[in-house]
């Protein structure tokens, strides 16, 4: 089982294996994969070991020990990305396992994911076995467990704030609302049909008339990117335009028929066209 694997990736060699019993029944086919994974381990053959590994997680996909022989595998063979979504896969499934807890931090410190890290460092108690040791890997990073848990219960202490404050609102008197879209800062934007205007409404509920031009033209769909452009499905106008956050226009997809729905993901602008049924992929 997993322990033995743990000492496994240490020493490179492997001593006499015996199979815990499961606290669920864990399927025949599984079980002949997962001990297949342990011999082929035994003879140095680690790809193969991962792949048998592999099957006996699809074979079930809650076999955590299977998980964790994979993740140990894939840190040896560092493949340290992959190995830290292994070990997530298993605190999604099995959240006080935190032999997994742990090594998701230490392999999110090697990542150089810090703050990761100390969150998963937080989630340790100090009565469990493996504390000690994430507390040296805390001292590596230049704090400890006590003073990552401290932030950490500050921090919830202030989202909580925040969410006591928001309140369920309604704008009204919008004229002929359609696509919204949002920044980084909070404001909100709203696309007026009618009135071939956008809207900008900030978080304490203010409104101000963000672009109204020609160039506007049955605005629908909007969306914004990560540097709080907005991109507008011109309906009427058959195209799709950018502004930019101080308001200024371009156009970005000409002769696009009736452009309706828009998103944002990756790098790539998605529209859907209802004048040809389709939809389209631009790069930004």
């Amino acid at each position: 089982m997993k322990k033995v694997l743990i000492a496994l990736l240490v020493t490179l060699s492997l001593g006499t294996c015996s199979y815990a019993a499961a606290l669920y029944d864990i399927s025949n086919e599984a079980k002949l994969d997962y001990n297949q994974g342990v011999d082929l381990y035994k003879a140095g053959q680690y790809e193969r070991s991962l792949a048998a590994f592999k099957r006996a997680v699809s074979a079930d996909p809650n076999y955590t020990d299977a998980y964790y022989n994979m993740g140990l595998i894939l840190e040896y063979l560092h493949k340290d990305e992959e190995a830290l979504s292994v070990f997530k896969q298993i605190m999604v499934r099995k959240p006080d396992d935190y032999e997994a807890v742990y090594k998701a931090a230490n392999l999110s410190y090697k990542l150089g994911q810090n703050e990761n890290a100390k969150k998963y460092l937080a989630l340790i108690p100090s009565n469990n076995p493996i504390y000690e040791t994430a507390q040296i890997l805390a001292r590596n990073m230049g704090t400890d467990i006590q003073t990552i848990k401290a932030e950490a219960a500050k921090a919830a202490a202030i989202e909580a704030a925040k969410a006591a404050n928001y309140k369920n609102d309604i704008y009204n008197d919008l004229p002929s609302p359609t696509g919204i879209a949002s920044d980084r800062a909070g404001n909100l934007y709203v696309a007026c049909f009618s009135d071939n205007m956008i809207y900008k409404i900030m978080p304490d509920g203010k409104r101000i008339i963000f672009v109204k031009d020609t160039r506007i033209n049955g605005p629908i769909g909007m969306a914004s990117d990560g540097f709080d452009n907005l991109y507008v499905s011109n309906y009427n106008g058959n195209n799709v335009i950018k502004i930019t956050p101080t308001g200024g226009i371009s156009n970005v997809i000409s002769n696009v028929q009736k452009p309706y729905g828009i998103s944002i993901n990756d790098g790539l602008l998605y529209v859907s066209s209802q004048g040809t049924n389709s939809v389209l992929k631009y790069k930004l």
